[in-house]
């Protein structure tokens, strides 16, 4: 290859790798601890700590819906609680708006399904859209593209030396080079996840706007009404008009389990009904859920709501090619198809691609600063400041998110409001706090800060369940004692970067940004 045609891969390498790696890190962080979804709710809600309606029965809740809001019958959701703990909650569309609502708050449901509190769902937020609603979507969407690019940049330079990048991590007093070997290993032993991550995001979060491009240049019009028809797994029925009784909704859960054994798979899980023209003859409800030792882990089995008989089936071997291609998309990016191995493989990438995007800035700042001049430039110290607050700070800040919902669970409040005001203004802090002291200061101190928070909270957590975690019987007390322990560990490791930062402060070079002697 051409030294002119390097460089400009390099070229693009860098400045796709910068632009994006900021929202990509806490992408990554969050995705990691995402992957943990259903422990951290339980962490959240443990069995021994029951939340608000989680002793309605999901009859009385689908009543209450269809009695104070008799718009929806035609089409309404419920989604199901993780277990005996949580909540079941109502969704519908009124007016082209969401609606959410549990029991309790059927009066005045909610138009946000964040309102619930939720911690779990708070950082699959993060993730999937930075926490901004409708736009955050979008905006990440445009960040896979330039994370593809800069995959693929990545490889045309390392390619001729691919195997030497894999194995050589030069330990030494060039931190630049052994920074850049850390960067290259990990890019190159997790490229074929990379790859899956970015092209499942891109495809995740701008599936719509690509959905709306094609309706209208190649479908005429008429590709909304394919697509719903594609993925639907019940059939299209109109509404007879008769009344009928509907079957208990648990009855017909049970049915669509015993159904699901036929799609040759090890289990199914529920986590969602649909209902359409409930208390009509013609009722049909949709039984979504998860199953193991498959590719295309969501499935659906349809049934009729009057007498449980099954009208279709998209489970495993039964899925229809359109079907198993939505499904491992999902499964693919949050990793949901091989049990806890997966999962911790993915809880592994997610951090290792973190520090894929903050060792990437850190090579940039020692690829720009002066070697033998204690005042660096200007541009070199922003970019120190910005990966200082903008990625300790996203990891305080989710910190700070599970120390509020700690609290507010003891309090007795909802913890929708404290997570928001605990982890932006922890972000927002740290960021402010990053540009006002030295940066050697600050990478320490922020690092400190984090470590303490996190440990402080998973050792209160720990503290305040030792009795129930020794005497509960049920299988969610390991969860619980799982994020407690994972939390532990992650304080360790900040509390070593923040000794290794200090250490690098005192004792390396002082032509550095990160150097107290080049700082007041």
């Amino acid at each position: 290859m051409k030294a002119t045609t390097l460089r400009t891969f390099q070229t693009v390498h860098t400045w796709t790798g910068l632009i994006a790696g900021f929202a990509l890190f806490i992408a990554f962080y969050a995705g990691a601890l995402t992957v943990f979804h259903a422990d951290i709710a339980a962490w959240q809600n443990p069995p021994w700590r029951s939340e608000g309606d989680a002793d309605v029965p999901l009859a009385m809740l689908i009543e209450r819906l269809v009695t104070e809001h008799p718009q929806t019958k035609d089409d309404f959701g419920i989604v199901l609680p993780s277990d005996a703990s949580h909540a079941a909650y109502a969704y519908w569309q009124e007016d082209n708006q969401a609606r959410f609502a549990t029991y309790s708050n059927m009066a005045s449901p909610s138009d946000d399904e964040g309102d619930t509190g939720s911690l779990a769902d708070f950082i699959y937020a993060l993730h999937d859209s930075l926490g901004l609603p409708v736009v955050g979507m979008y905006l990440m969407g445009i960040v896979s593209l330039l994370y593809g690019l800069a995959l693929l940049s990545g490889v045309v330079i390392h390619l001729p030396r691919l195997l030497g990048d894999l194995f050589a991590l030069r330990v030494g007093h060039n931190l630049k080079r052994l920074w850049q070997d850390a960067h290259n290993a990990i890019g190159v032993v997790s490229l074929p996840f990379h790859i899956i991550f970015a092209v499942t995001g891109a495809l995740l979060c701008l599936f719509a706007l690509l959905l709306s491009t094609l309706n209208g240049l190649a479908f005429n019009g008429k590709l909304y009404e394919a697509y719903a028809q594609a993925i639907n797994t019940a059939p299209s029925r109109t509404s007879s008009h008769v009344t009928a009784t509907m079957l208990p909704p648990g009855e017909l859960i049970e049915r669509a389990r015993q159904a699901a054994k036929g799609g040759n798979v090890s289990s199914f899980e529920p986590d969602y009904l649909h209902y359409m023209h409930y208390g009509d003859r013609h009722a049909v409800i949709e039984v979504r859920g998860l199953s193991q030792h498959t590719l295309g882990t969501y499935g659906t089995v349809a049934l009729s709501a009057v007498d449980g008989n099954v009208l279709a089936m998209h489970v495993g071997s039964t899925h229809t090619i359109n079907g198993i291609s939505n499904s491992a998309m999902y499964a693919l990016h949050f990793g949901s198809f091989g049990g806890r191995t997966v999962q911790w493989l993915y809880f592994a990438l997610g951090l290792a691609g973190a520090f894929l995007f903050y060792s990437g800035n850190l090579m940039w700042i020692e690829s720009r600063r002066k070697r033998r001049h204690l005042d660096q430039p200007r541009r070199t110290r922003a970019m120190a400041r910005a990966t200082i607050g903008v990625c300790i700070g996203t990891c305080l800040g989710i910190s700070g998110a599970f120390a509020a919902t700690w609290i507010a669970a003891h309090l007795g409040v909802d913890a929708a409001w404290p997570q928001r005001v605990a982890c932006y203004g922890l972000f927002l802090g740290a960021c402010i706090y990053a540009c006002i002291r030295p940066i050697p200061r600050a990478a320490v101190e922020l690092l400190l800060i984090t470590a303490a928070l996190t440990i402080g909270v998973a050792l209160a957590d720990l503290l305040c369940n030792t009795d129930m975690l020794v005497r509960d019987p049920s299988s969610q007390r390991y969860s619980v004692l799982g994020v407690d322990l994972t939390a532990l560990c992650l304080g360790l490791v900040f509390t070593a970067f923040a000794r290794a930062t200090a250490r690098r402060a005192r004792r390396g070079d002082p032509h550095s940004v990160w150097a107290l002697a080049t700082t007041p």
